[in-house]
């Protein structure tokens, strides 16, 4: 259970003079982001998955809240489109509002960076992301079948979609 709660909407300058800080993902984080990826998924990302898209030039940045890991994402560009491969938020720290309040930041930096659209997979399983999702204007666009490994085979992916307004 949270015990920390964010207000709905927090200013960028709010958010990096405050507790909270986003920074881009560092070749030095990845031990401390795997081991929370492991700790939050029964099929992670492994460190090369991470290691691979810092080489790649992808987006991906930590969230700091009083200098402890709190969250990170991986974002990759494509010419005017934004594709969420990874957002997630340490356990102990879920529910508090972090992972609106950066995918709200990831939304908002890529449209100042040209993007017209973002989209994402998420697990049919997976209804807090769902929610997450469609409550910041993701809407379901398509479907991947058995693009999850789930522990009886395969678990489709939902193609989700969000207009980034200029």
């Amino acid at each position: 259970m949270c015990s920390y709660s964010l207000p709905r909407e927090l200013p960028d300058h709010l958010l990096e003079s405050g507790r909270i800080a986003i920074a881009p993902m560092r070749e030095s984080d990845l031990d401390e982001v795997t081991l929370q990826e492991c700790s939050l998924y029964e099929f992670p990302w492994g460190r090369t998955h991470f290691s691979d898209s810092l080489a790649a030039g992808y987006g991906a940045w930590v969230m700091r809240m009083d200098g402890a890991l709190a969250g990170y994402a991986v974002v990759m560009g494509v010419l005017d489109e934004a594709h969420l491969l990874n957002l997630s938020v340490v356990k102990s720290l879920q529910g508090c509002g972090l992972g609106r309040l950066m995918l709200d930041w990831i939304m908002r930096r890529a449209r100042a960076e040209g993007g017209r659209q973002i989209f994402l997979e998420v697990r049919p399983s997976n209804a807090v992301a769902l929610s997450l999702y469609e409550s910041t204007g993701f809407t379901a666009v398509g479907r991947r079948p058995g693009y999850y490994p789930a522990r009886d085979g395969r678990e489709d992916g939902i193609v989700m979609l969000c207009e980034l307004a200029a």
